[in-house]
Protein backbone atom coordinates (compact mmCIF):
# COMPACT_ATOMS: atom_id res chain seq x y z
CA UNK A 1 0.00 0.00 0.00
CA UNK A 2 1.44 3.54 -0.84
CA UNK A 3 1.34 6.33 2.01
CA UNK A 4 -0.27 9.29 1.68
CA UNK A 5 2.83 11.51 0.53
CA UNK A 6 3.43 8.52 -2.56
CA UNK A 7 -0.45 9.62 -3.38
CA UNK A 8 0.06 13.12 -3.15
CA UNK A 9 3.04 12.87 -5.82
CA UNK A 10 1.36 10.78 -7.95
CA UNK A 11 -1.07 12.93 -8.15
CA UNK A 12 1.20 16.05 -9.03
CA UNK A 13 2.83 14.13 -11.42
CA UNK A 14 -0.17 13.80 -13.83
CA UNK A 15 -1.40 16.51 -15.89
CA UNK A 16 -4.05 18.83 -14.61
CA UNK A 17 -4.72 21.49 -11.61
CA UNK A 18 -5.72 19.50 -8.41
CA UNK A 19 -8.84 21.30 -6.90
CA UNK A 20 -8.68 20.85 -3.15
CA UNK A 21 -11.83 22.15 -0.78
CA UNK A 22 -10.59 22.41 2.61
CA UNK A 23 -12.06 19.95 5.52
CA UNK A 24 -12.64 20.97 9.47
CA UNK A 25 -13.41 17.69 10.89
CA UNK A 26 -13.69 14.01 9.97
CA UNK A 27 -17.11 14.45 8.75
CA UNK A 28 -16.33 16.70 5.78
CA UNK A 29 -13.20 15.62 4.81
CA UNK A 30 -15.36 12.30 4.16
CA UNK A 31 -17.78 14.57 2.34
CA UNK A 32 -14.96 15.99 0.48
CA UNK A 33 -13.92 12.48 -0.61
CA UNK A 34 -17.59 11.26 -1.37
CA UNK A 35 -18.06 14.13 -3.88
CA UNK A 36 -15.24 12.74 -5.96
CA UNK A 37 -12.06 15.56 -5.14
CA UNK A 38 -8.95 14.04 -5.20
CA UNK A 39 -7.25 16.13 -2.12
CA UNK A 40 -8.40 17.67 0.52
CA UNK A 41 -6.26 20.27 3.25
CA UNK A 42 -7.22 20.44 6.91
CA UNK A 43 -7.48 24.35 7.25
CA UNK A 44 -6.33 26.05 10.53
CA UNK A 45 -9.45 28.37 10.53
CA UNK A 46 -11.64 25.77 10.09
CA UNK A 47 -10.38 23.66 12.59
CA UNK A 48 -10.22 26.66 15.46
CA UNK A 49 -14.08 27.95 14.25
CA UNK A 50 -15.46 23.97 14.45
CA UNK A 51 -13.23 22.78 17.35
CA UNK A 52 -13.29 25.48 19.67
CA UNK A 53 -15.50 28.51 18.10
CA UNK A 54 -12.43 30.57 18.20
CA UNK A 55 -11.06 32.53 15.72
CA UNK A 56 -7.76 31.54 13.60
CA UNK A 57 -5.79 33.94 15.79
CA UNK A 58 -3.29 31.27 17.32
CA UNK A 59 -5.37 30.15 19.90
CA UNK A 60 -5.48 26.69 19.03
CA UNK A 61 -2.85 24.66 20.10
CA UNK A 62 -0.57 21.84 18.09
CA UNK A 63 -2.13 19.14 19.94
CA UNK A 64 -5.55 19.80 19.22
CA UNK A 65 -4.28 20.28 15.49
CA UNK A 66 -2.65 16.75 15.71
CA UNK A 67 -5.51 14.99 17.46
CA UNK A 68 -7.97 16.72 14.70
CA UNK A 69 -5.48 15.40 11.82
CA UNK A 70 -5.28 11.90 13.08
CA UNK A 71 -9.56 11.76 12.95
CA UNK A 72 -9.17 13.29 9.85
CA UNK A 73 -6.90 11.06 7.82
CA UNK A 74 -8.74 7.74 9.41
CA UNK A 75 -12.12 8.45 8.23
CA UNK A 76 -10.74 8.90 4.42
CA UNK A 77 -8.49 7.44 1.61
CA UNK A 78 -7.67 10.24 -0.16
CA UNK A 79 -4.02 12.72 0.69
CA UNK A 80 -4.62 14.67 3.62
CA UNK A 81 -2.33 18.02 3.82
CA UNK A 82 -2.57 20.24 6.67
CA UNK A 83 -1.80 23.62 8.40
CA UNK A 84 1.08 22.95 10.49
CA UNK A 85 0.90 26.85 11.15
CA UNK A 86 4.35 28.19 12.35
CA UNK A 87 5.72 25.18 13.67
CA UNK A 88 4.63 25.83 17.13
CA UNK A 89 8.35 27.32 18.09
CA UNK A 90 11.44 27.49 16.90
CA UNK A 91 13.41 24.88 14.29
CA UNK A 92 13.23 22.23 17.19
CA UNK A 93 9.50 22.82 17.44
CA UNK A 94 9.34 22.99 13.35
CA UNK A 95 10.93 19.23 13.35
CA UNK A 96 8.89 18.04 15.37
CA UNK A 97 5.27 19.67 14.41
CA UNK A 98 6.96 17.28 10.58
CA UNK A 99 7.10 14.75 12.11
CA UNK A 100 4.29 14.20 14.18
CA UNK A 101 1.84 15.42 11.28
CA UNK A 102 3.55 12.20 9.02
CA UNK A 103 2.99 9.83 11.78
CA UNK A 104 -1.15 10.92 12.02
CA UNK A 105 -0.69 9.97 7.99
CA UNK A 106 -0.94 13.84 6.67
CA UNK A 107 0.69 14.04 2.88
CA UNK A 108 1.80 17.24 3.05
CA UNK A 109 2.58 19.96 5.93
CA UNK A 110 2.23 23.13 5.56
CA UNK A 111 4.41 25.98 7.64
CA UNK A 112 4.09 29.48 7.37
CA UNK A 113 6.53 32.50 8.13
CA UNK A 114 4.28 34.29 10.48
CA UNK A 115 5.11 35.70 13.96
CA UNK A 116 3.16 33.55 16.38
CA UNK A 117 0.42 33.91 17.77
CA UNK A 118 -0.48 33.82 13.63
CA UNK A 119 -3.53 35.05 12.08
CA UNK A 120 -5.63 34.35 9.00
CA UNK A 121 -4.05 35.25 5.96
CA UNK A 122 -6.53 37.20 4.86
CA UNK A 123 -7.35 39.39 8.27
CA UNK A 124 -5.24 43.04 9.12
CA UNK A 125 -2.48 42.81 11.75
CA UNK A 126 -0.45 40.41 10.26
CA UNK A 127 3.34 40.19 10.86
CA UNK A 128 6.05 37.77 9.78
CA UNK A 129 9.06 36.44 11.01
CA UNK A 130 12.73 38.39 9.52
CA UNK A 131 13.80 36.47 6.47
CA UNK A 132 16.32 33.94 8.43
CA UNK A 133 13.84 32.56 10.32
CA UNK A 134 11.82 32.20 7.26
CA UNK A 135 14.14 30.07 5.98
CA UNK A 136 15.54 28.34 9.07
CA UNK A 137 11.95 27.05 9.61
CA UNK A 138 11.62 25.41 6.19
CA UNK A 139 14.91 24.32 6.29
CA UNK A 140 14.05 22.61 9.76
CA UNK A 141 10.63 21.40 8.31
CA UNK A 142 12.90 19.70 5.32
CA UNK A 143 15.44 18.37 7.06
CA UNK A 144 12.46 16.02 9.06
CA UNK A 145 11.30 14.79 6.25
CA UNK A 146 15.06 14.27 4.95
CA UNK A 147 15.28 12.25 7.79
CA UNK A 148 12.92 9.81 7.35
CA UNK A 149 9.29 11.85 7.87
CA UNK A 150 7.28 10.59 4.90
CA UNK A 151 5.77 13.81 4.36
CA UNK A 152 5.64 16.82 1.41
CA UNK A 153 6.78 20.29 3.16
CA UNK A 154 4.20 22.84 1.70
CA UNK A 155 6.19 26.51 2.19
CA UNK A 156 4.09 29.58 2.79
CA UNK A 157 4.64 33.01 3.05
CA UNK A 158 2.59 35.74 4.55
CA UNK A 159 5.26 38.83 3.23
CA UNK A 160 2.83 40.34 0.55
CA UNK A 161 0.33 41.77 3.33
CA UNK A 162 3.57 43.40 5.61
CA UNK A 163 6.47 43.93 2.60
CA UNK A 164 4.90 43.91 -0.58
CA UNK A 165 5.53 41.61 -3.05
CA UNK A 166 8.40 41.88 -4.13
CA UNK A 167 9.76 40.27 -0.54
CA UNK A 168 7.15 37.79 -0.96
CA UNK A 169 8.35 36.29 -4.11
CA UNK A 170 11.77 36.51 -2.36
CA UNK A 171 11.27 34.14 0.27
CA UNK A 172 9.41 31.71 -2.21
CA UNK A 173 12.45 31.35 -3.89
CA UNK A 174 14.61 30.77 -0.77
CA UNK A 175 11.91 28.25 0.56
CA UNK A 176 12.52 26.62 -3.04
CA UNK A 177 15.87 26.45 -2.63
CA UNK A 178 16.11 25.01 0.85
CA UNK A 179 14.00 22.25 -0.21
CA UNK A 180 10.10 22.47 -0.23
CA UNK A 181 7.87 20.53 -2.20
CA UNK A 182 5.13 23.29 -2.51
CA UNK A 183 5.01 27.02 -2.52
CA UNK A 184 1.78 28.90 -1.21
CA UNK A 185 2.34 32.82 -1.77
CA UNK A 186 -0.89 33.99 0.62
CA UNK A 187 -2.38 37.27 -0.89
CA UNK A 188 -1.58 38.28 -4.18
CA UNK A 189 -3.26 40.91 -4.67
CA UNK A 190 -4.04 40.76 -8.65
CA UNK A 191 -4.20 38.61 -11.10
CA UNK A 192 -0.47 39.94 -12.50
CA UNK A 193 1.45 39.08 -8.73
CA UNK A 194 -0.36 35.66 -9.64
CA UNK A 195 1.27 34.75 -12.79
CA UNK A 196 4.47 36.74 -11.63
CA UNK A 197 4.64 34.13 -8.70
CA UNK A 198 3.82 31.05 -10.72
CA UNK A 199 6.49 32.22 -13.51
CA UNK A 200 9.37 32.60 -10.92
CA UNK A 201 8.95 28.98 -9.00
CA UNK A 202 9.69 25.79 -10.66
CA UNK A 203 8.10 23.87 -7.14
CA UNK A 204 4.01 23.26 -7.77
CA UNK A 205 2.07 26.28 -6.54
CA UNK A 206 -0.83 26.62 -4.42
CA UNK A 207 -3.31 28.89 -5.10
CA UNK A 208 -6.34 29.86 -1.95
CA UNK A 209 -9.46 30.94 -3.06
CA UNK A 210 -10.78 32.95 -0.01
CA UNK A 211 -14.37 34.40 -0.70
CA UNK A 212 -14.24 37.70 -0.07
CA UNK A 213 -10.26 37.92 0.59
CA UNK A 214 -8.01 39.82 -1.09
CA UNK A 215 -6.84 37.65 -3.97
CA UNK A 216 -8.67 37.96 -6.77
CA UNK A 217 -11.47 34.40 -7.16
CA UNK A 218 -10.88 32.79 -10.58
CA UNK A 219 -12.06 29.39 -11.62
CA UNK A 220 -9.50 26.37 -11.82
CA UNK A 221 -9.49 26.59 -15.48
CA UNK A 222 -8.03 29.61 -15.21
CA UNK A 223 -5.39 29.25 -12.08
CA UNK A 224 -3.97 26.42 -14.26
CA UNK A 225 -3.21 28.09 -17.34
CA UNK A 226 -1.96 30.37 -14.70
CA UNK A 227 0.41 27.70 -13.73
CA UNK A 228 -1.31 26.46 -10.50
CA UNK A 229 -1.00 23.06 -9.74
CA UNK A 230 -3.25 23.01 -6.66
CA UNK A 231 -6.17 25.26 -5.87
CA UNK A 232 -8.00 25.18 -2.19
CA UNK A 233 -10.49 26.98 -1.17
CA UNK A 234 -10.75 27.51 2.35
CA UNK A 235 -13.56 28.20 3.88
CA UNK A 236 -16.15 27.07 1.75
CA UNK A 237 -17.88 24.22 3.08
CA UNK A 238 -17.37 25.75 6.80
CA UNK A 239 -19.19 28.86 5.66
CA UNK A 240 -21.94 27.04 3.53
CA UNK A 241 -22.24 24.53 6.61
CA UNK A 242 -22.92 27.61 9.12
CA UNK A 243 -25.10 29.31 6.86
CA UNK A 244 -27.41 26.06 6.84
CA UNK A 245 -27.37 25.50 9.96
CA UNK A 246 -28.56 28.83 11.14
CA UNK A 247 -31.01 28.86 8.25
CA UNK A 248 -32.38 25.58 10.25
CA UNK A 249 -32.37 27.17 13.51
CA UNK A 250 -34.28 30.16 12.45
CA UNK A 251 -36.81 27.65 11.02
CA UNK A 252 -37.09 25.79 14.74
CA UNK A 253 -37.19 29.00 16.14
CA UNK A 254 -40.47 29.72 14.53
CA UNK A 255 -41.47 26.12 14.73
CA UNK A 256 -41.27 24.84 11.26
CA UNK A 257 -39.36 21.81 10.27
CA UNK A 258 -36.70 22.94 7.41
CA UNK A 259 -37.68 20.44 5.61
CA UNK A 260 -35.57 21.75 2.59
CA UNK A 261 -32.49 22.04 4.13
CA UNK A 262 -32.16 18.33 5.20
CA UNK A 263 -31.06 14.88 4.10
CA UNK A 264 -33.17 11.93 3.99
CA UNK A 265 -32.66 10.10 7.35
CA UNK A 266 -31.34 7.31 5.11
CA UNK A 267 -29.11 9.22 3.30
CA UNK A 268 -27.72 10.65 6.57
CA UNK A 269 -27.32 7.21 8.05
CA UNK A 270 -25.25 6.42 4.40
CA UNK A 271 -23.24 9.49 5.35
CA UNK A 272 -21.88 8.63 8.38
CA UNK A 273 -21.40 5.01 7.40
CA UNK A 274 -24.00 2.84 8.94
CA UNK A 275 -24.43 0.65 5.59
CA UNK A 276 -20.42 -0.29 6.23
CA UNK A 277 -21.36 -0.79 9.92
CA UNK A 278 -23.71 -3.18 9.40
CA UNK A 279 -22.07 -5.19 6.76
CA UNK A 280 -19.08 -5.55 8.66
CA UNK A 281 -21.22 -6.34 12.20
CA UNK A 282 -23.13 -9.36 10.07
CA UNK A 283 -20.01 -11.02 9.59
CA UNK A 284 -19.68 -11.77 13.09
CA UNK A 285 -23.54 -12.02 13.76
CA UNK A 286 -23.56 -15.69 16.01
CA UNK A 287 -25.62 -18.31 14.59
CA UNK A 288 -27.86 -20.98 16.21
CA UNK A 289 -25.09 -23.04 16.65
CA UNK A 290 -23.03 -20.93 18.16
CA UNK A 291 -25.36 -20.26 20.50
CA UNK A 292 -25.89 -23.61 21.13
CA UNK A 293 -21.97 -23.73 21.47
CA UNK A 294 -21.37 -26.28 18.86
Amino acid sequence: MTTPAARLRELLARPGILPMPCCFDALSARLIERAGFPITFMSGFAVSAARLARPDAGLISFGEMRDQLRDITAAVSIPVLADGDTGYGNAVNVRRTVREYARMGAAAVMIEDQVWPKRCGHTRGKQVVDFGEAVMRIRAACDARDEGADILILARTDARATHGFEEALRRMKAFEEAGADLLFLEGPQSIEEMEAFCRAVSKPTVANMVEGGDTPLLPPVELEAIGYRIVAWPLTLLSAAMRAMERALEALAAGRTPWDLLLSFSALQERVGFPDYDREAARYALQPEDRAGG
